[in-house]
């Protein structure tokens, strides 16, 4: 920030949840022209949040409506990150506020993330579309090493759902639980389970249980950001929408349903939509203010 400019405003806002008191606070600023990284660094930490976003003017090129795209950039309480999902939605709830629903355009570090904000009875939702996606396979190292990190046996996993990384904007290694016991007890290594993320280069670690078909229940840590865990991860749900339709757990057309933050005491709720014959994914909930 430059020496004599004044602070921008800084707004509070949830994802995936219709209340303040669920879903995943993120800080938004509406007009970070004027900070540098070292200034949007020290906002993020201050706030504490998982990760905050910061609007700068579009670059030349994006294409997007007329006064609705934007240069975006999301910072944790330690890091920028190349994409994150619940400050999207969070800053196109906000930006409807001001601006009205439709559609909005975001060019992020992992690519152009188009956003649909709708409005119905008060209440705001706002749907992003990923980027391309991508899945990987894990080293059996590499998993033995998350596996003893979170203190999870390897009996504990969901043979019906491999272990993958899964990219929709940012790298998540996708564990599922055999039981809803298994994923309620999450006490793990903070400082062994952040070494192998930065080693893999992963945002979260995105731990899922399957309730019905279509039903998930889900959990991120999130040492990297120095946050133990992540209450709504729009992000991760988008990586695992890809991971669940490119391994056949899923039909290619669906409506998943995410839950997650339920153990944190922030319930929140993501919709994960996946559409034949186009491979990104659309990861949409609703939003709101914190006063």
């Amino acid at each position: 920030m430059t020496t004599n400019a004044p602070r921008p405003e800084v707004l509070r806002y949830t994802a995936f949840s219709g209340s303040p008191d669920g879903g995943n606070p993120a800080g938004v600023v509406l007009d970070a022209t004027g900070l540098d990284d070292a200034a949007m660094l020290a906002i993020a930490a201050e706030l504490g949040y998982s990760e905050s976003a910061f609007l700068t003017a579009p670059p030349e090129g994006l294409d997007g409506p007329e006064g609705r795209a934007y240069g975006i950039r999301y910072f944790s309480p330690r890091a920028e990150v190349p994409f994150c999902g619940h400050a999207t939605v969070a800053t196109a709830v906000a930006l409807a506020e001001r601006i009205g629903a439709g559609e909005l355009v975001f060019a992020t570090r992992a690519g152009t993330v188009p956003v649909e904000v709708t409005e119905e009875d008060g209440s705001v939702r706002a749907t992003l579309t990923s980027v391309e996606p991508r899945i990987e396979e894990i080293d059996a190292a590499d998993l033995a090493e998350a596996l003893t990190a979170l203190g999870w046996p390897a009996d504990d996993l969901d043979p019906a759902f491999p272990p993958r990384i899964a990219f929709a904007g940012a790298r998540h290694l996708v564990l599922a639980a055999a039981t809803r016991a298994r994923l309620a007890d999450l006490a793990y290594d903070f400082a062994r389970l952040e070494a192998l993320m930065h080693r893999l280069d992963l945002t979260t670690v995105q731990l899922v249980w399957r309730e019905s078909a279509a039903v998930f229940h889900v959990r991120d840590p999130f040492p990297v950001g120095g946050v133990v865990e992540d209450p709504a991860t729009g992000a991760a749900a988008a990586a695992f929408g890809a991971y669940a339709r490119e391994l056949g757990l899923v039909p290619e057309d669906a409506v998943l349903t995410l839950h997650q933050g339920e153990d944190l005491g922030r319930p929140g709720e993501l919709t994960v939509t996946l559409r034949a014959g186009d491979r990104r994914i659309r990861v949409g909930g609703a939003g709101a203010r914190i006063e």
